[in-house]
Protein backbone atom coordinates (compact mmCIF):
# COMPACT_ATOMS: atom_id res chain seq x y z
CA UNK A 1 0.00 0.00 0.00
CA UNK A 2 0.80 3.72 -0.65
CA UNK A 3 1.79 4.24 2.76
CA UNK A 4 4.06 1.50 3.31
CA UNK A 5 6.75 3.02 1.40
CA UNK A 6 8.83 4.58 4.29
CA UNK A 7 9.24 1.27 5.59
CA UNK A 8 10.22 -0.35 2.59
CA UNK A 9 12.66 2.22 1.37
CA UNK A 10 14.34 1.95 4.91
CA UNK A 11 14.67 -1.71 5.38
CA UNK A 12 14.32 -3.15 1.51
CA UNK A 13 18.78 -3.65 1.79
CA UNK A 14 18.71 -5.25 5.09
CA UNK A 15 18.36 -9.12 5.18
CA UNK A 16 16.22 -9.76 8.45
CA UNK A 17 18.26 -12.14 10.64
CA UNK A 18 16.88 -11.21 13.92
CA UNK A 19 13.85 -11.17 16.17
CA UNK A 20 13.35 -7.46 18.00
CA UNK A 21 10.39 -5.44 18.43
CA UNK A 22 13.32 -2.51 16.73
CA UNK A 23 14.01 -2.82 13.15
CA UNK A 24 17.90 -4.34 12.16
CA UNK A 25 19.06 -0.99 10.91
CA UNK A 26 17.75 0.89 14.27
CA UNK A 27 19.34 -2.05 15.91
CA UNK A 28 22.32 -1.61 14.05
CA UNK A 29 22.04 2.37 14.54
CA UNK A 30 21.72 2.01 18.58
CA UNK A 31 23.97 -0.82 19.47
CA UNK A 32 26.60 1.41 17.55
CA UNK A 33 26.14 4.08 19.67
CA UNK A 34 26.08 2.22 22.91
CA UNK A 35 29.31 0.81 21.72
CA UNK A 36 31.05 4.58 21.49
CA UNK A 37 29.80 5.40 24.20
CA UNK A 38 31.61 2.65 25.91
CA UNK A 39 34.59 3.35 24.04
CA UNK A 40 34.43 7.14 25.20
CA UNK A 41 34.02 5.84 28.54
CA UNK A 42 37.55 3.47 28.22
CA UNK A 43 39.54 6.42 26.75
CA UNK A 44 38.51 8.92 29.87
CA UNK A 45 39.55 5.87 32.23
CA UNK A 46 43.02 5.59 30.24
CA UNK A 47 43.53 9.23 30.29
CA UNK A 48 47.08 10.46 28.86
CA UNK A 49 49.02 7.47 29.72
CA UNK A 50 51.75 8.10 27.32
CA UNK A 51 52.13 10.95 25.23
CA UNK A 52 53.48 8.00 22.43
CA UNK A 53 52.29 6.49 19.95
CA UNK A 54 49.12 6.54 18.54
CA UNK A 55 46.56 7.70 21.29
CA UNK A 56 43.32 5.72 21.36
CA UNK A 57 39.82 6.46 19.22
CA UNK A 58 36.46 5.36 18.31
CA UNK A 59 36.24 5.22 14.29
CA UNK A 60 32.54 5.33 14.37
CA UNK A 61 32.96 1.56 14.08
CA UNK A 62 35.41 0.32 16.32
CA UNK A 63 37.49 1.08 19.51
CA UNK A 64 41.15 1.26 18.94
CA UNK A 65 43.13 1.44 22.12
CA UNK A 66 46.19 3.29 22.64
CA UNK A 67 49.33 1.87 20.53
CA UNK A 68 53.76 1.80 19.97
CA UNK A 69 54.51 3.37 16.32
CA UNK A 70 54.95 0.50 14.38
CA UNK A 71 52.80 -1.61 16.28
CA UNK A 72 50.10 -3.40 14.16
CA UNK A 73 46.91 -3.58 16.15
CA UNK A 74 44.37 -6.02 14.96
CA UNK A 75 40.48 -6.12 16.01
CA UNK A 76 37.46 -8.92 14.93
CA UNK A 77 34.60 -7.19 13.30
CA UNK A 78 32.47 -5.73 15.72
CA UNK A 79 29.92 -7.14 17.11
CA UNK A 80 26.86 -5.22 15.50
CA UNK A 81 27.59 -6.63 12.10
CA UNK A 82 26.42 -9.92 13.65
CA UNK A 83 22.61 -8.46 13.36
CA UNK A 84 23.31 -9.37 9.39
CA UNK A 85 25.28 -11.86 9.05
CA UNK A 86 27.87 -14.28 11.17
CA UNK A 87 31.45 -13.66 10.60
CA UNK A 88 35.20 -13.91 11.70
CA UNK A 89 36.49 -11.73 9.89
CA UNK A 90 39.44 -8.64 11.75
CA UNK A 91 40.66 -5.26 10.46
CA UNK A 92 44.04 -4.12 11.14
CA UNK A 93 45.48 -0.07 11.37
CA UNK A 94 49.33 0.26 11.75
CA UNK A 95 50.45 2.50 14.30
CA UNK A 96 53.24 5.67 12.34
CA UNK A 97 54.76 8.44 13.68
CA UNK A 98 52.04 10.20 11.73
CA UNK A 99 49.21 8.38 13.20
CA UNK A 100 46.86 5.56 12.30
CA UNK A 101 46.59 4.30 9.08
CA UNK A 102 43.56 3.37 6.99
CA UNK A 103 41.87 -0.12 7.98
CA UNK A 104 42.74 -3.04 6.05
CA UNK A 105 40.96 -4.76 4.51
CA UNK A 106 38.21 -2.13 4.71
CA UNK A 107 35.20 -3.15 6.74
CA UNK A 108 32.59 -3.94 4.49
CA UNK A 109 35.38 -6.49 2.33
CA UNK A 110 36.58 -8.24 5.70
CA UNK A 111 33.13 -8.41 7.19
CA UNK A 112 31.40 -9.21 4.08
CA UNK A 113 28.81 -6.10 4.86
CA UNK A 114 27.43 -3.45 2.28
CA UNK A 115 28.98 -0.17 3.74
CA UNK A 116 26.18 2.02 1.84
CA UNK A 117 23.14 1.26 -0.32
CA UNK A 118 23.80 0.24 -4.50
CA UNK A 119 23.66 3.44 -6.69
CA UNK A 120 21.23 1.25 -8.49
CA UNK A 121 18.97 0.98 -5.59
CA UNK A 122 18.78 4.76 -4.95
CA UNK A 123 17.95 5.56 -8.28
CA UNK A 124 15.26 3.40 -8.77
CA UNK A 125 13.58 4.76 -5.43
CA UNK A 126 14.16 8.16 -6.14
CA UNK A 127 12.47 7.48 -9.83
CA UNK A 128 9.59 5.80 -8.04
CA UNK A 129 9.03 8.73 -5.46
CA UNK A 130 9.33 11.33 -8.29
CA UNK A 131 6.24 9.12 -10.46
CA UNK A 132 4.30 8.45 -7.69
CA UNK A 133 4.39 12.36 -6.42
CA UNK A 134 3.75 13.55 -10.09
CA UNK A 135 0.99 10.53 -9.82
CA UNK A 136 -0.87 12.10 -7.07
CA UNK A 137 -0.74 15.82 -7.93
CA UNK A 138 -2.04 15.05 -11.10
CA UNK A 139 -5.12 12.77 -9.97
CA UNK A 140 -5.34 15.52 -6.71
CA UNK A 141 -5.85 18.48 -9.31
CA UNK A 142 -8.21 16.11 -11.80
CA UNK A 143 -10.27 14.82 -8.81
CA UNK A 144 -10.94 18.27 -7.19
CA UNK A 145 -12.40 19.78 -10.64
CA UNK A 146 -14.62 16.49 -10.81
CA UNK A 147 -15.93 16.92 -7.19
CA UNK A 148 -16.77 20.57 -8.34
CA UNK A 149 -18.68 19.96 -11.23
CA UNK A 150 -20.75 16.95 -9.42
CA UNK A 151 -21.59 19.54 -6.36
CA UNK A 152 -21.81 22.36 -9.03
CA UNK A 153 -25.06 21.07 -11.07
CA UNK A 154 -28.12 20.39 -8.98
CA UNK A 155 -29.31 18.25 -12.00
CA UNK A 156 -26.43 15.80 -11.14
CA UNK A 157 -27.07 15.32 -7.29
CA UNK A 158 -28.21 11.82 -6.96
CA UNK A 159 -27.25 8.76 -5.14
CA UNK A 160 -25.04 7.25 -7.79
CA UNK A 161 -23.52 10.81 -7.58
CA UNK A 162 -23.15 11.01 -4.11
CA UNK A 163 -21.39 7.42 -3.93
CA UNK A 164 -18.68 9.13 -6.85
CA UNK A 165 -18.29 12.12 -4.58
CA UNK A 166 -17.07 9.77 -1.73
CA UNK A 167 -14.90 7.82 -3.71
CA UNK A 168 -13.21 11.34 -5.38
CA UNK A 169 -13.10 12.38 -1.87
CA UNK A 170 -11.23 9.04 -0.63
CA UNK A 171 -8.86 9.57 -3.47
CA UNK A 172 -8.11 13.21 -2.43
CA UNK A 173 -7.19 12.22 0.73
CA UNK A 174 -4.80 9.43 0.22
CA UNK A 175 -3.18 11.76 -1.88
CA UNK A 176 -2.51 14.46 0.53
CA UNK A 177 -2.04 12.12 2.88
CA UNK A 178 0.45 10.69 1.45
CA UNK A 179 1.71 14.38 0.44
CA UNK A 180 2.27 14.72 4.59
CA UNK A 181 3.76 11.23 5.18
CA UNK A 182 6.36 12.39 3.39
CA UNK A 183 6.76 15.80 4.39
CA UNK A 184 6.78 14.80 7.48
CA UNK A 185 9.51 11.74 7.54
CA UNK A 186 11.41 12.19 4.41
CA UNK A 187 11.86 16.05 4.34
CA UNK A 188 15.48 15.85 5.19
CA UNK A 189 17.78 13.01 4.12
CA UNK A 190 19.77 13.55 8.02
CA UNK A 191 16.13 12.42 9.41
CA UNK A 192 16.99 9.56 12.00
CA UNK A 193 13.77 7.53 11.94
CA UNK A 194 14.95 5.22 14.57
CA UNK A 195 14.84 7.97 16.63
CA UNK A 196 11.86 9.91 14.98
CA UNK A 197 8.88 9.32 17.85
CA UNK A 198 7.09 12.57 17.31
CA UNK A 199 3.16 13.03 17.35
CA UNK A 200 3.35 14.81 14.48
CA UNK A 201 5.04 11.72 12.86
CA UNK A 202 2.65 9.06 14.22
CA UNK A 203 -0.66 11.33 13.50
CA UNK A 204 1.00 11.50 9.74
CA UNK A 205 1.25 7.67 9.74
CA UNK A 206 -2.16 7.25 11.09
CA UNK A 207 -3.85 9.70 9.04
CA UNK A 208 -2.04 7.66 5.88
CA UNK A 209 -3.25 4.70 6.87
CA UNK A 210 -6.94 6.03 7.18
CA UNK A 211 -7.20 7.25 4.12
CA UNK A 212 -5.80 4.36 2.51
CA UNK A 213 -7.92 1.73 4.28
CA UNK A 214 -11.52 4.17 3.53
CA UNK A 215 -9.83 4.65 -0.86
CA UNK A 216 -10.76 0.55 -0.63
CA UNK A 217 -14.10 0.69 1.53
CA UNK A 218 -14.96 3.04 -1.01
CA UNK A 219 -13.89 0.93 -4.02
CA UNK A 220 -15.69 -2.13 -2.33
CA UNK A 221 -18.61 0.23 -1.73
CA UNK A 222 -18.44 1.19 -5.67
CA UNK A 223 -18.78 -2.67 -6.28
CA UNK A 224 -21.93 -3.14 -4.34
CA UNK A 225 -23.31 -0.24 -5.98
CA UNK A 226 -23.10 -1.61 -9.47
CA UNK A 227 -24.16 -4.92 -8.47
CA UNK A 228 -27.27 -3.59 -6.68
CA UNK A 229 -27.90 -1.91 -9.97
CA UNK A 230 -27.71 -4.61 -11.95
CA UNK A 231 -30.06 -6.80 -9.71
CA UNK A 232 -32.51 -3.79 -10.21
CA UNK A 233 -32.58 -4.41 -6.03
CA UNK A 234 -30.79 -0.88 -5.34
CA UNK A 235 -33.74 2.09 -3.81
CA UNK A 236 -32.42 5.31 -3.51
CA UNK A 237 -33.23 6.07 -0.18
CA UNK A 238 -31.45 8.20 2.47
CA UNK A 239 -30.78 4.61 4.51
CA UNK A 240 -28.57 2.80 2.21
CA UNK A 241 -26.64 6.24 1.92
CA UNK A 242 -25.99 6.43 5.40
CA UNK A 243 -25.23 2.68 4.87
CA UNK A 244 -23.16 3.04 2.43
CA UNK A 245 -21.41 5.84 4.37
CA UNK A 246 -20.64 4.44 7.37
CA UNK A 247 -18.62 1.08 5.20
CA UNK A 248 -16.66 3.68 3.57
CA UNK A 249 -15.89 6.39 6.62
CA UNK A 250 -17.10 4.51 9.64
CA UNK A 251 -15.91 1.21 9.47
CA UNK A 252 -12.05 1.87 8.68
CA UNK A 253 -12.16 4.62 11.99
CA UNK A 254 -12.59 1.07 13.82
CA UNK A 255 -9.63 -0.76 12.56
CA UNK A 256 -7.64 2.60 12.65
CA UNK A 257 -8.45 2.83 16.47
CA UNK A 258 -7.46 -0.64 17.58
CA UNK A 259 -4.19 -0.87 15.82
CA UNK A 260 -3.18 2.48 17.24
CA UNK A 261 -4.31 1.50 20.25
CA UNK A 262 -1.89 -2.03 19.69
CA UNK A 263 1.03 0.49 18.66
CA UNK A 264 0.78 2.22 22.21
CA UNK A 265 0.38 -0.56 24.45
CA UNK A 266 2.57 -3.25 22.49
CA UNK A 267 5.10 -1.90 19.61
CA UNK A 268 5.59 1.71 20.45
CA UNK A 269 8.59 1.80 18.28
CA UNK A 270 10.48 4.53 15.61
CA UNK A 271 7.48 6.39 14.02
CA UNK A 272 5.17 3.49 13.45
CA UNK A 273 6.20 3.77 9.64
CA UNK A 274 7.69 0.48 9.55
CA UNK A 275 5.42 -2.55 10.39
CA UNK A 276 7.68 -5.83 9.36
CA UNK A 277 7.05 -8.64 10.68
CA UNK A 278 4.58 -6.93 12.85
CA UNK A 279 1.37 -8.84 14.10
CA UNK A 280 -0.53 -5.90 14.95
CA UNK A 281 -0.11 -4.69 11.18
CA UNK A 282 -2.96 -6.80 10.31
CA UNK A 283 -5.27 -5.41 12.22
CA UNK A 284 -5.15 -3.02 8.96
CA UNK A 285 -4.02 -5.22 6.44
CA UNK A 286 -6.39 -7.98 6.56
CA UNK A 287 -9.33 -5.72 6.59
CA UNK A 288 -7.81 -4.55 3.21
CA UNK A 289 -6.83 -7.69 1.59
CA UNK A 290 -10.42 -8.90 2.13
CA UNK A 291 -11.92 -6.04 0.58
CA UNK A 292 -9.61 -6.62 -2.46
CA UNK A 293 -11.03 -9.99 -2.53
CA UNK A 294 -14.30 -9.22 -2.00
CA UNK A 295 -13.94 -6.33 -4.43
CA UNK A 296 -12.53 -8.49 -7.25
CA UNK A 297 -15.49 -11.21 -6.46
CA UNK A 298 -17.93 -8.58 -6.93
CA UNK A 299 -16.54 -7.54 -10.39
CA UNK A 300 -16.78 -11.28 -11.35
CA UNK A 301 -20.21 -11.32 -10.43
CA UNK A 302 -21.09 -8.27 -12.37
CA UNK A 303 -19.85 -9.80 -15.33
CA UNK A 304 -21.61 -12.87 -15.41
CA UNK A 305 -24.51 -10.75 -14.44
CA UNK A 306 -24.13 -8.69 -18.09
CA UNK A 307 -23.32 -11.54 -20.05
CA UNK A 308 -26.42 -13.13 -19.11
CA UNK A 309 -28.67 -9.96 -19.01
CA UNK A 310 -26.87 -9.27 -23.01
CA UNK A 311 -28.11 -12.59 -23.66
CA UNK A 312 -29.66 -12.10 -27.29
CA UNK A 313 -32.29 -13.82 -26.18
CA UNK A 314 -33.37 -12.59 -23.14
CA UNK A 315 -32.81 -8.99 -24.28
CA UNK A 316 -35.69 -7.10 -24.36
CA UNK A 317 -36.01 -4.19 -27.20
CA UNK A 318 -36.66 -1.13 -24.41
CA UNK A 319 -34.02 -2.15 -22.31
CA UNK A 320 -31.05 -2.83 -24.38
CA UNK A 321 -28.96 -0.01 -25.33
CA UNK A 322 -29.58 0.94 -21.55
CA UNK A 323 -27.38 -2.51 -20.53
CA UNK A 324 -25.03 -2.33 -23.60
CA UNK A 325 -23.99 0.92 -22.22
CA UNK A 326 -24.06 -0.31 -18.45
CA UNK A 327 -21.69 -3.25 -20.10
CA UNK A 328 -19.30 -0.68 -21.38
CA UNK A 329 -19.14 1.68 -18.56
CA UNK A 330 -18.17 -1.33 -16.34
CA UNK A 331 -15.81 -3.15 -18.68
CA UNK A 332 -14.14 -0.01 -18.34
CA UNK A 333 -13.92 0.24 -15.01
CA UNK A 334 -12.93 -2.88 -14.03
CA UNK A 335 -9.09 -2.28 -13.91
CA UNK A 336 -10.17 0.68 -11.47
CA UNK A 337 -11.52 -1.53 -8.62
CA UNK A 338 -8.31 -2.30 -7.37
CA UNK A 339 -7.74 -5.35 -9.54
CA UNK A 340 -4.34 -4.63 -9.89
CA UNK A 341 -3.50 -5.10 -5.86
CA UNK A 342 -4.93 -8.56 -6.64
CA UNK A 343 -1.45 -9.13 -7.79
CA UNK A 344 0.36 -9.21 -4.39
CA UNK A 345 -2.81 -9.37 -2.30
CA UNK A 346 -1.78 -12.62 -0.20
CA UNK A 347 1.75 -12.28 -0.40
CA UNK A 348 3.64 -10.76 1.68
CA UNK A 349 4.70 -7.82 1.92
CA UNK A 350 8.46 -7.75 1.31
CA UNK A 351 7.39 -9.87 -1.65
CA UNK A 352 9.36 -8.98 -4.84
CA UNK A 353 9.67 -5.22 -3.69
CA UNK A 354 10.40 -3.48 -6.49
CA UNK A 355 7.73 -4.60 -9.06
CA UNK A 356 5.59 -4.37 -5.37
CA UNK A 357 6.17 -0.44 -5.43
CA UNK A 358 5.95 -0.43 -9.34
CA UNK A 359 2.46 -1.47 -9.82
CA UNK A 360 0.93 -0.24 -6.22
CA UNK A 361 2.58 2.95 -5.82
CA UNK A 362 3.45 3.77 -9.65
CA UNK A 363 0.45 2.80 -11.04
CA UNK A 364 -1.68 3.13 -7.73
CA UNK A 365 -1.13 6.62 -8.07
CA UNK A 366 -2.64 7.45 -11.12
CA UNK A 367 -6.09 5.00 -10.16
CA UNK A 368 -7.65 8.51 -8.78
CA UNK A 369 -6.92 10.22 -12.04
CA UNK A 370 -8.44 7.26 -14.07
CA UNK A 371 -11.51 6.84 -11.76
CA UNK A 372 -12.30 11.39 -12.24
CA UNK A 373 -11.76 10.54 -16.16
CA UNK A 374 -14.38 8.09 -16.22
CA UNK A 375 -16.64 8.62 -13.81
CA UNK A 376 -17.01 12.17 -14.26
CA UNK A 377 -15.37 13.82 -17.75
CA UNK A 378 -16.53 10.64 -20.30
CA UNK A 379 -19.76 10.59 -18.25
CA UNK A 380 -22.47 11.51 -20.82
CA UNK A 381 -24.50 12.70 -18.27
CA UNK A 382 -22.40 15.27 -17.13
CA UNK A 383 -20.92 16.22 -20.60
CA UNK A 384 -24.37 17.18 -21.54
CA UNK A 385 -25.36 19.43 -18.50
CA UNK A 386 -22.13 21.28 -18.83
CA UNK A 387 -23.00 22.17 -22.41
CA UNK A 388 -26.69 22.80 -20.89
CA UNK A 389 -25.12 24.81 -18.76
CA UNK A 390 -22.85 26.59 -21.15
CA UNK A 391 -25.34 27.13 -23.47
CA UNK A 392 -27.57 28.83 -20.90
CA UNK A 393 -24.73 31.31 -20.10
CA UNK A 394 -24.42 32.33 -23.82
CA UNK A 395 -27.85 32.61 -23.95
CA UNK A 396 -28.15 35.17 -21.09
CA UNK A 397 -24.51 36.99 -22.17
CA UNK A 398 -25.53 37.73 -25.98
CA UNK A 399 -28.68 36.31 -26.12
CA UNK A 400 -28.54 32.96 -28.75
CA UNK A 401 -29.78 29.94 -28.51
CA UNK A 402 -28.31 27.14 -29.77
CA UNK A 403 -30.43 24.47 -31.24
CA UNK A 404 -28.25 21.61 -29.32
CA UNK A 405 -29.93 23.00 -26.33
CA UNK A 406 -33.00 22.12 -27.47
CA UNK A 407 -32.33 18.81 -28.03
CA UNK A 408 -30.24 17.39 -24.90
CA UNK A 409 -31.43 15.10 -23.02
CA UNK A 410 -29.58 12.84 -20.02
CA UNK A 411 -30.88 9.32 -20.66
CA UNK A 412 -27.66 7.32 -19.77
CA UNK A 413 -27.39 5.21 -16.42
CA UNK A 414 -24.10 6.38 -15.14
Amino acid sequence: MSCLIGGILLSLWLPQTVFSSLHPECEFIFQLEREERLCHQFIAEQGNTSSEGCEPFWDAVACWPHAAVEETVERGCPAVFSLFRNNTGSVSRNCTSRGWTRAFPPYHIACSVDDDIPETEQSYFATVKMIYTVGYSISLAVLAVAVFILLLFRRLRCARNFIHIQLFISFILKAVAVFIKDATLFSSEDTNHCTLSTFACKASVVFCHYCVMSNFFWLLVEALYLNSLLLSSFYHSRPCLWGFSLLGWGVPVLFIVMWIGSRVYFEDTECWDINEDSPYWWIIKGPIVVSIAVNFLLLMNIIRILIQKLNPRLIHFNNSSQYRRLTKSTLLLIPLFGTHYMVFNFLPDYFNVNLRLCIELCMGSFQGLLVAILYCFLNQEVQKEVQMQWLRWQERRYGVVSPAAKCSQMDTPF
